[in-house]
């Protein structure tokens, strides 16, 4: 039976005129908490926690947030080590209340509109902190702008390409120049809510998500049109960038640490996370056992082990990044939760692994 006309194109209006709502609500409940500041010609986000147990000289942990993420989720992740370090967390461009511009859909793009914030408010440079895409714009921030960075922690990094190159569907469809404006702006908001949780679920199996992740994380800003658009734009891209621009990895000359887990269900560790601890000639890598893609969660200690590594400098009541992961792989042992949705990979991922695990750094 045909749909009449009129239904047909009212479907769309109430669509985009809940997406319209929905956004309004979303900025009420999580509005911006930052300062902003206007650097490579947009208006960056950020938030800066200062360091008052800490001492004059530690370089400033910047943390750099994932694909479908804000300044929101490190900051949860960190709340409990307010104060131990200076910390700084950023939106990227498009994410949260961060303009987008032109030329930052990229990790080179982002890295440079990050480096610009950096000479403004921490001259003597950071120690970059990047989570999953965010680690690609952290390298990239190191790459190309090594002298704002001092060193680098990378958490279950996308950084490399990966086989078949493939993303998610709705990730492909939003990110195509008309229909994934349409599609932003009907289906995506209804979208989102209804695959919230089992989302959340599927990004940090096999481990639990804490509770109240959602809210604490704001979640909800990323289904936004124009954020999920951003979003989608970001990870549609990536793999070409990180194929044009492995080769450079050798570049990277700072200590640098890199973290992942063993069951993740988002990236390739064997491909992305092996991979950083080859190209790279100055770092280590740590494998934590039965941890899926949020080690930024699963092991906050041990990122902070691993920032004080890098750094040279030590962080008080923070462990080496050896003992803190032997305490976390205890604590996370038994954890058996989520959905079945672990990528499969080929049959020799976890000899790869094995093998980097004796990777390290010399001992500081």
């Amino acid at each position: 039976m045909a749909i009449p006309i009129g239904l047909a194109l009212g479907i769309p209006v109430l669509l985009a005129l809940f997406s319209i709502l929905a956004t309004l609500v979303i900025e009420w409940r999580y509005p911006r908490v930052g300062e902003i500041a206007p650097v490579d010609g947009i208006d960056l986000h950020y938030v800066v926690w200062p360091g008052e147990g800490a001492g004059a000289d530690i370089p400033p942990a910047l943390f750099i947030h994932g694909a479908t993420g804000n300044l929101h989720d490190q900051m949860s992740a960190m709340a409990p080590f307010r104060g131990q370090l200076p910390m700084i967390f950023i939106d990227r461009p498009g994410h949260g209340y961060s303009g987008r511009g032109h030329g930052h859909d990229r990790p080179d793009g982002q890295a440079r509109a990050i480096a610009a914030l950096i000479a403004t408010i921490a001259p003597e440079g950071v120690t970059a902190v990047g989570h999953s895409f965010g680690g690609a714009v952290a390298l990239n921030l190191a790459m190309s702008h090594p002298d704002r960075v001092r060193g680098l922690v990378m958490l279950s990094p996308a950084t490399h390409p990966w086989p078949g190159g493939a993303t998610s569907w709705y990730y492909r469809l939003a990110a195509r120049p008309v229909v994934g404006r349409f599609f932003a702006w009907t289906l995506a908001m209804p979208g989102g809510f209804l695959r919230r949780d089992s989302g959340i679920a599927c990004v940090f199996a096999p481990n639990r998500p804490p509770k109240g992740y959602a809210s604490a994380a704001a979640i909800e800003l990323a289904f936004r049109p124009r954020h999920f658009r951003a979003n989608a734009i970001d990870v549609e891209g990536l793999f070409d960038h990180v194929t044009a621009t492995q080769d450079r990895y050798s570049s990277v000359t700072c200590a640098a640490v890199i973290l992942t887990g063993d069951r993740d269900t988002v990236v390739y560790e064997h491909v992305h996370s092996v991979g950083c601890a080859r190209d790279l000639p100055n770092a280590a890598l740590f494998v934590i056992r039965n941890c899926g893609h949020k080690s930024d969660y699963a092991a906050p200690r041990a990122v902070l082990a691993a920032v004080a590594r890098v750094s040279g400098y030590p962080i008080k009541g923070i462990a080496s990044v050896e003992s803190e992961i032997a305490g976390v792989e205890a604590a996370i042992a038994a954890d058996r939760h989520g959905p079945d949705c672990v990528l499969e990979k080929p049959g020799d991922a976890g000899d790869l692994l094995a093998a980097a695990e004796t990777a390290r750094l010399p001992a500081t």
